[in-house]
């Protein structure tokens, strides 16, 4: 998945980009609002990547999404 994909859905891929980087705040989800730069800025600060380490770290997240993540996610909540 690419990112203008992940942006467009940010509402739906939030919950499991805050099971990926579990230092992020609900806060900090809010702030990012599906721009990738923002992310990038907020996983330097609260993981001390650097920006190449941020990104890297992103674009494999990327890479595992699949558009009914957030819904598996969702059940996988409900279940618990």
């Amino acid at each position: 998945m690419n990112w203008d994909q992940v942006e467009g859905k940010w509402k739906q891929f939030k919950g499991v980009a805050r099971q990926k980087w579990g230092k992020l705040t609900d806060d900090d989800i809010d702030v990012i609002n599906g721009k990738q730069e923002e992310l990038v800025g907020k996983l330097q600060e609260r993981y001390g990547y650097t920006k190449e380490e941020a990104q890297k770290n992103i674009n494999e997240w990327t890479q595992t999404l699949r558009e009914d993540d957030s819904f598996e996610q969702e059940q996988r909540r409900r279940a618990s």
